[in-house]
């Protein structure tokens, strides 16, 4: 089951533990890997749409997870969509839940989205794979890392049209429970000179190198690991529904979140100082140019948080962190750039 690979027993509480290869176990062979992209989320985050790019890519998480019962798969969200894993029994499910966010984001946001689902047999097939690691952000949330460059490599796919959709089966959809999801906080200021969202892919999966410079970036923030976390720790912004701030809520939503994870690339969205982003961009230079990666970074003075609150255990309430001016895609089109 589901739970065998997301234990909450078995996750890493330490970050560093999941850059290690040996950390992540293959997926079985028979599940399928489901995803989605916003079509030109680079142009529709100059519009200042951030907001709805960043909800529409967390929208499948909320819906396939409100459908199926449970959140106990695993997942990532990418800043202009997201990507997740279920067992084949679920694959009517996961189709109808694509075709339902898909619909939603053009016809309640005016966004494209495409939307794909693809077995890993089908991956495994094209070179590539999907292996997860849990990690326990906090006691009681925990997020699912992906190695393998099976995710990287779909979403390529996924991009230049070659994964057949579920938005292909003809029939009306009905709209997605999204119940649980919110993007209401305003955005939350710097408050050490910037938030830093960084993408970093190794050349090679099995690169010693990259799992060694990606320890070292991750160190430079973690010198005040609670200051580079972008949520602010102590004096959060009124609720804008209630007026008020739910204090035992609030005194965990940072460590919920996920600012940093590893999805087939390190990804990060930190509040750092310009000092500590020269460090990293230095590092980060000088492997590029020895052939071991390829990065992205993009700055910008605040940061913006879309929650999820599953009903059936709301202590597990999660915050999926990007940079206001669309971090992600922005570090994501400076990767493609140099590519």
């Amino acid at each position: 089951m589901i739970a065998s690979l997301t234990n909450r027993e078995r996750a890493y509480s330490e970050f560093a533990s999941v850059l290690d290869q040996s950390a992540y176990e293959p997926l079985p062979e028979n599940w399928l890997i489901g995803m989605t992209d916003i079509v030109h989320s680079t142009e529709v985050i100059g519009q200042g749409r951030y907001r709805d790019v960043n909800f529409a890519g967390v929208a499948i998480i909320a819906a396939l997870g409100n459908a199926l019962g449970t959140f106990d798969f695993p997942f990532t969200f990418g800043g202009d969509g997201a990507a997740f894993a279920v067992q084949a029994t679920a694959r009517g499910t996961a189709e109808m839940a694509l075709r339902q966010v898909a619909a939603y984001a053009e016809r309640e946001l005016g966004l494209e989205m495409r939307a794909g689902l693809m077995t890993l047999r089908e991956i495994r097939a094209n070179g590539h794979d999907v292996r997860i690691a849990p990690y326990a952000a906090s006691r009681n949330v925990t997020y699912t890392m992906f190695s393998g460059g099976g995710i990287r490599w779909m979403e390529e796919q996924l991009k230049l049209g070659r994964i057949q959709s579920p938005k292909d089966i003809e029939g009306s959809v009905d709209a997605p429970d999204l119940t649980g999801l919110s993007c209401d906080w305003a955005p939350f200021a710097n408050r050490n000179g910037t938030i830093l969202s960084l993408l970093a892919a190794p050349q090679s999966e099995e690169s010693a190198d990259f799992t060694h410079l990606a320890k070292r970036i991750v160190e430079v923030f973690d010198r005040d690991p609670r200051s580079s976390i972008p949520l602010p720790q102590e004096r959060p912004a009124e609720d804008p529904k209630s007026g008020r701030i739910n204090a035992e809520i609030w005194s965990t939503a940072a460590q919920n979140s996920d600012f940093r994870k590893y999805d087939d690339a390190l990804r990060l969205t930190v509040d750092c100082s310009l000092e500590e982003v020269e460090i990293v961009r230095s590092m980060l230079q000088a492997a590029e140019r020895r052939g071991e990666l390829t990065y992205g970074l993009h700055c910008q003075s605040h940061a913006i948080m879309t929650c999820f609150v599953p009903s059936s255990s709301p202590h597990a309430h999660r915050h999926f962190l990007d940079g206001m001016d669309g971090g992600y895609s922005m570090a994501a089109a400076m990767m493609r750039k140099a590519a």
